[in-house]
């Protein structure tokens, strides 16, 4: 984990000029219904917890560090203090309801993340060289792991599914783990999980895959205009927008 933040945020850094004071702290925890939170603590720093109940797969390591950390949720929050709330004075940017207009474009961001800190091969490349040799797993297997982790990546939006099937009462329980576990291809504590988190946050688990979805559809769309996608990106980071202003009407 140490090693793939480290990198997230060297190449976030490069792109982004960020506060020379900030940090994060990472902690591992357990009985949690998410799989990793950035609580912003203010003065540039922030704390990431990681959820162990679940054994991580080790593509997860450049993952949350991207999204909870650079350049998603950390970079995000860091933006805002910076350049709203301290240059501008506008305390309002230190509240941001978890659930509001905000809230597909922060997790959204912070899928994409990935993404754009890693674009094309050099996730994997990254992985190969330098995060399994740490792990202690056979390098090879890395490209056949990315293959299969990006395609079950297309399935994302079966949560969404079964988020409004459940909540609607049109599926047990029961029901909604056998479908997540099935059409989801997640182990049965990992489906078991994902509705353990739509019980708590309900309707909030469009925000990941949709939020992506938009996210990336402005940043392709800029980019026929010749804007990079790192500029882009820190558009929809340091600026007040909902969703409504990224989509093309």
């Amino acid at each position: 984990m140490d090693a793939a933040i480290k990198e997230c945020r060297k190449r976030t850094k490069a792109h982004y000029n960020l506060p020379d004071t900030e940090r994060f702290d990472l902690e591992f925890v357990t009985d949690k219904p998410w799989s990793a939170y950035n609580w912003y603590k203010g003065g540039f720093k922030s704390l990431i917890q990681v959820n162990t109940d679940l054994p991580l797969t080790i593509d997860r390591a450049i993952t949350l560090g991207c999204h909870e950390g650079y350049p998603g949720h950390h970079v995000f929050n860091v933006m805002a203090e910076r350049d709203r709330i301290n240059a501008k004075g506008w305390s309002e940017s230190s509240v941001v309801p978890l659930f509001s207009p905000a809230a597909p474009i922060m997790e959204g961001s912070g899928n994409y993340g990935v993404i754009l800190a890693f674009p094309g091969t050099e996730k994997v490349k990254f992985e190969k060289e330098v995060l399994y040799p740490l792990a202690g797993i056979d390098p090879k297997l890395a490209e056949i792991h990315a293959t299969v982790t990006a395609t079950a990546r297309l399935l994302e939006h079966v949560q969404i599914h079964v988020a409004r099937e459940y909540l609607d009462g049109r599926m047990t329980r029961i029901s909604a783990i056998d479908f997540m576990e099935k059409y989801g291809v997640r182990s049965r504590k990992r489906a078991e999980q994902s509705v353990d988190f739509i019980e708590t946050y309900r309707g909030y688990v469009i925000n990941y895959a949709l939020g992506q979805d938009v996210i990336a559809d402005y940043i392709e769309r800029q980019a026929t205009k010749g804007q990079g996608p790192w500029t882009s990106f820190e558009y929809i980071l340091s600026t007040p927008i909902a969703v409504s202003d990224l989509i093309e009407e």
